[in-house]
C-alpha cells in the first residue's frame, strides 16, 4: 500500500548565528555603558524656573485688603501641603480602581516564534529485540508560529482580593481623614499668623516715627552731656534709657516684618509679594458651639485621629480573615483557545477547558500561628485605639483650659492697651519742654505701641486657642459637601461656619 503524500513543510528564512550574538552583545555593552549624569547648572536653573511658575499658576491677584475669610479660602485651595494631601487622596482612589480589578478573572493572550536549527526528529526503538523499530521522523515544522486566549479564575485568588479590595477602600477614608486634619491644623495657624499680621500692619506705620523721635531725643541728650547743660550721670541714665527704647523698638520692628512672609506662605503668595490687610472694626470673642459636658463625645465621634483609628482596626479585622482565606485550597477555572500554524497539525486550532484544585497542606500545620499572629495584630489596632482614645480626651480639657486663658490674658491685655492710651494722652498734654518731659512723652508713646502690639499679639494667641480648640473637637471649617470648590465659594461657606459661632463684640 502507498502512504499518503503529505505536503511537504514550508520553510522560513532562520536568523544569522552572528546576528544573534552581534544583538545580545550589544545589549549587554548597553546596559554596562549607563553611567550617572549629574543636573548641570543650566538644567537646575531652568528646572528653577519651571518651578516657580507653577507653585504660583492659576491664582488671582490679591487686589483688595485681605479679610480672614479671602484667606481661609486661598489657604484650602493653593496651600501646597493642603494639594499633596489631595493628590494622596487621589492616589488611594486609583489604588482602590486597581485593586477593583484583581477580582475579575485573568484574561490571557499570548503569541510566540518558534525557530530551532535543525528538524527536530525521532525514532523508536522495539523494547524485546532493542533494535529501531521506525526510521526517523518527525512530526513538526522548524519554524512555526503559535497563539492563544485563556481565561483563567482562582477561587481562593478572588476571596484574597476581595478581603484586599475592602482594605484599599477603608485606606481611601483613611487619607480623607488624614487630609481633614491638615485641614484643621492649617485653619488653626491661619488664625493666628492672620491676626498677628493684622497687629503688625496696625502699628507699623507708628513705629518708624517713634524711632526717628528717640534718635532725635538721643542726638539732643549727647549734645547737651558735650555742653554739660546737665550732669554726666544724669545724662548718661537718660541716654541709656532712650537706648533701651531703641533696642525694643527695632526688636518689635524685626518681629513685624516676619508676619506678613508667614500669612502668604500659607496662602502660597510669593513672601516678596506686598499687600493690605482689611482693618477690623472689632476683635470678636470667639465662642463655641459645643457644650463642654458634649465636648468629650463630639471630640471621640468627630476627631479624624479617631475615625482613622477605626479604619485601621477595620482594616486589620480584613487583614485577619485574609490570612485565614490563604490557608484553604484553591480551586482554578481555564477556559482557552489556542491556535498553532504547524502544517503537521490536522487541527491547527483547538479549545480547551481545565479545572484543578491545589492546596498546599503544610499551611494546614502553620494555621494555628497564622491565626494568632493576625488576632495579634487585630488586638493593637484596637488597643492603639483606645490609648488615642485617651488621649484625645485628656488633649479635650487642656485646649479648653487653654482656650479660656487666652480669653482672661486678651481681657487683660485689652484694659491695658486701654490705660497706656489714656497714659500717653494725658502725657502728650502734661509733657514740659525739659529733657526729662520729652523721656517721658517718648516713653509714653512707646508703651502705648507696645500695649496695642501685645493686644494683637494676645488677640492671635487667643484665636490660635480656639482654633485648637476646634481641632480637638474635630470640628470642619467647610462642610462636607459644596457646590464647587471656587474661591468665592470656599470663602462663603468659612464665612458662614464662623457667623454660626455667634460671638460677642468687643472693641479693639
Amino acid at each position: 500500500m502507498t502512504a499518503p503524500a503529505t505536503a511537504a513543510p514550508r520553510r522560513r528564512p532562520r536568523l544569522p548565528a552572528r546576528t544573534l550574538t552581534a544583538l545580545a552583545a550589544g545589549s549587554v555593552l548597553a546596559g554596562c555603558a549607563v553611567q550617572p549624569v549629574p543636573m548641570t547648572s543650566d538644567e537646575a536653573r531652568a528646572a528653577l524656573a519651571e518651578q516657580r511658575s507653577v507653585m504660583f499658576a492659576d491664582q488671582p491677584a490679591l487686589e483688595a485688603p485681605l479679610t480672614l475669610e479671602e484667606a481661609a479660602a486661598r489657604t484650602l485651595k493653593y496651600n501646597l501641603d493642603h494639594r499633596v494631601k489631595l493628590m494622596e487622596q487621589a492616589l488611594s482612589q486609583r489604588q482602590l480602581d486597581l485593586a477593583s480589578f484583581d477580582l475579575l478573572p485573568k484574561l490571557a493572550a499570548d503569541a510566540g516564534y518558534s525557530w530551532r536549527s535543525n528538524e527536530r526528529a525521532s525514532s523508536s526503538r522495539d523494547l524485546v529485540t532493542g533494535e529501531q523499530s521506525l526510521v526517523p521522523s518527525t512530526s513538526s515544522e522548524r519554524v512555526h508560529d503559535t497563539a492563544g486566549l485563556t481565561l483563567s479564575w482562582n477561587v481562593l485568588d478572588f476571596g484574597v482580593s476581595y478581603y484586599g479590595a475592602k482594605q484599599q477602600a477603608d485606606r481611601v477614608l483613611v487619607m480623607r481623614e488624614r487630609r481633614r486634619k491638615v485641614v484643621h491644623q492649617l485653619m488653626q495657624q491661619l488664625r493666628q499668623a492672620y491676626w498677628q499680621a493684622v497687629g503688625a500692619q496696625q502699628v507699623e506705620g507708628k513705629i518708624q516715627p517713634l524711632l526717628e523721635m528717640t534718635r532725635s531725643a538721643l542726638a539732643d541728650s549727647r549734645r547737651i552731656e558735650r555742653e554739660k547743660l546737665l550732669p554726666p550721670l544724669e545724662a548718661l541714665n537718660y541716654q541709656r534709657q532712650l537706648l533701651e527704647l531703641v533696642r525694643q523698638l527695632e526688636a518689635v520692628r524685626d518681629e513685624l516684618a516676619q508676619a506678613k512672609p508667614r500669612l502668604a506662605a500659607m496662602m502660597n503668595v510669593a513672601p516678596s509679594l506686598p499687600f493690605t490687610l482689611a482693618a477690623p472694626e472689632a476683635l470678636p470673642l470667639p465662642r463655641l458651639a459645643v457644650e463642654p459636658a458634649a465636648m468629650e463625645e463630639t471630640a471621640l465621634l468627630q476627631r479624624p485621629e479617631m475615625v482613622e483609628a477605626g479604619y485601621q482596626e477595620r482594616i486589620s479585622l480584613l487583614e485577619t480573615k485574609k490570612a485565614l482565606a490563604r490557608v484553604l485550597p484553591g480551586v482554578s477555572i481555564e477556559l482557552g483557545a489556542q491556535y498553532d500554524n504547524d502544517s503537521y497539525l490536522v487541527n491547527n486550532s483547538w479549545r480547551e477547558t481545565g479545572l484543578r484544585v491545589s492546596w498546599n497542606l503544610l499551611n494546614l500545620l502553620n494555621y494555628g500561628n497564622i491565626r494568632d499572629a493576625a488576632q495579634a495584630q487585630h488586638e493593637i489596632a484596637r488597643q492603639q485605639r483606645l490609648a488615642l482614645s485617651m488621649a484625645v480626651l485628656t488633649q479635650v480639657h487642656i485646649a479648653y483650659r487653654d482656650l479660656q486663658g487666652r480669653q482672661r490674658q486678651y481681657e487683660l491685655a485689652d484694659e491695658l492697651n486701654q490705660v497706656d492710651q489714656g497714659i500717653l494722652e494725658h502725657t502728650r498734654n502734661a509733657a514740659a519742654a525739659s529733657a526729662q518731659g520729652q523721656l517721658a512723652a517718648i516713653r509714653a508713646q512707646a508703651g502705648a505701641v507696645m500695649s496695642e502690639l501685645r493686644l494683637y499679639q494676645s488677640y492671635g494667641a487667643l484665636q490660635n486657642a480656639y482654633g485648637q480648640m476646634l481641632m480637638t473637637l474635630g470640628q470642619d471649617p467647610l462642610p462636607d459637601t459644596l457646590p464647587a470648590h471656587d474661591l468665592a465659594t470656599l470663602r462663603a461657606a468659612f464665612a458662614e461656619r464662623e457667623r454660626q459661632a455667634q460671638p460677642a463684640q468687643k472693641q479693639p
